[in-house]
């Protein structure tokens, strides 16, 4: 059965922006719809879809676990595929989806990758990191962080090692889906629009094509 596709954005768009959902929520979640379309009001072409468990429970299956990672990093690049190859596509993603992408960006020579809420670490558990493959990553990468993120905090992230293709970005008081505390003083409409303003001037920044971007010092 072909993979279902939620699109935002002008098909002829220059940059097309594929997501793929976190571990606990489907594609059309209030996160995914609010980033998705905020980032297509920008001029962006914005593809979703989901993993195979999640899929599953939409036609009704039991909830369960994700699915094994080569099974989630197959979805990726038959969606990949679909779409044409990893030359004419940002991939990314929140949370998992972001994290899948990450480890197939290369392969798939993607122009680049956008993970929303990176999950470091397992929350409480900072001596698992998840940044052995960011170290060599050759994609250009944003990575849009809360500071209060239980899945690496600011403090935590900064004593990693990554790869000079990845730039960090930090949505302060957010937490892994960016929601800050009502104390803050800030909404979340707020600090969503804000993490959509850093993925819109990324993706304007990059470059028509991998090959060129590869020639093209990173930004600070």
């Amino acid at each position: 059965m072909p993979v279902e596709l939620l699109t935002d954005g002008p098909e002829a768009a220059p940059t097309t922006l594929v997501l793929a959902h976190g571990a606990g929520g489907p594609m059309d979640s209030p996160f995914m719809a609010r980033v998705a379309t905020g980032i297509a009001a920008g001029g962006a072409r914005v593809v979703r879809f989901e993993f195979p468990y999640m899929d599953a429970r939409r036609r009704g299956a039991r909830s369960g676990p994700p699915d094994p990672e080569p099974v989630l990093r197959r979805r990726w690049l038959d969606v990949i595929a679909r779409l044409g190859g990893g030359g004419r596509l940002v991939i990314g993603g929140k949370s998992l989806g972001g994290r899948i992408a990450s480890l197939i960006a290369d392969e798939a020579g993607a122009r680049g990758l956008v993970c929303l809420g990176y999950p470091f670490h397992p929350p409480g558990q900072p001596e698992r990191p998840r940044t052995a493959h960011l170290q060599a990553l050759r994609t250009p990468a944003l990575l849009v962080q809360g500071t209060r993120d239980r899945f690496g905090s600011h403090d935590e992230v900064r004593s990693y090692r990554l790869s000079s293709r990845v730039r960090l970005a930090w949505i302060e008081d957010g937490d892994h889906s960016f929601k800050p505390r009502a104390s803050s003083g800030r909404s979340e409409e707020e600090t969503l629009g804000e993490a959509v303003a850093l993925v819109t001037a990324f993706l304007a920044e990059l470059p028509s094509n991998r090959k060129e971007s590869e020639t093209i010092a990173p930004a600070p």
